[in-house]
């Protein structure tokens, strides 16, 4: 496959640059790139067994749209997984991983009256990282960074219209979350820690339902 390709057509979808219902063409994005159909195929099939398109015969590139029930059920997954991968960063954190922990939270401030949705979603990306590598387990890696795609383009969605105050809401909620981890990480409680990322993840999606229709979040 060919990575290149496929990572840019990724980040375009999942930044919104192609618009959720928005219809590619294939003959055109083969000649973007400069290659024949056949390897750039092999990036759209990957593309739809990851849910972010649906190749329609004789149409186009459908790329998906965003619903919500489809992205709670995903979300649903994610808690668990983000659970144990919380688990095991936290019985192998070192004075590394800590001292990148400590940088994100600076990152947070910057942010504060400062909009930029972008560099916050590359800090969430940072915050997943961070544990990633602390984990160690690359097929926990693949599977939690599949699941993240499909929920990030609803957060980004949301992050677009958000206005000053909400903006700050949700910086500092991240900012939170780091803290807390901060110190369950430095009292050497694994289990705590993955409890905590389950229930950051459950907290985030329930602003996002709150500010894409207006929910309670009550439930999932």
């Amino acid at each position: 496959m060919n990575t290149d390709i496929y990572n840019k057509l990724r980040d375009r979808i999942i930044h919104l640059k192609y618009e959720p219902g928005q219809i590619l063409k294939e003959q055109e994005l083969a000649k973007e790139f400069g290659v024949s159909r056949t390897p750039l195929r092999t990036v759209l099939f990957r593309l739809e067994w990851e849910h972010l398109v649906k190749i329609l015969p004789r149409t186009g590139i459908l790329v998906m749209e965003l619903e919500l029930n489809t992205i709670t059920n995903v979300f649903q997954a994610r808690l668990e997984l983000e659970a144990v991968i919380g688990s095991m960063a936290a019985e192998r954190f070192t004075k590394l991983h800590f001292n990148r922990l400590d940088e994100l939270i600076i990152e947070c401030d910057k942010l504060l009256d400062h909009k930029d949705p972008k560099t916050l979603a590359d800090l969430d990306m940072g915050i997943k990282q961070l544990f990633y590598k602390a984990a160690g387990n690359p097929f926990l890696t693949e599977m939690s960074d599949r699941l993240y795609s499909l929920t990030f383009r609803l957060w980004y969605f949301n992050m677009l219209k958000m206005h000053n105050e909400e903006w700050n809401t949700e910086v500092l909620s991240i900012k939170e979350d780091l803290l807390s981890l901060s110190e369950l990480l430095k009292a050497n409680a694994p289990k705590k820690v993955g409890e905590a990322r389950k229930e950051h993840l459950l907290k985030h999606l329930k602003r996002i339902r709150s500010k894409f229709l207006g929910l309670s979040g009550a439930h999932c």
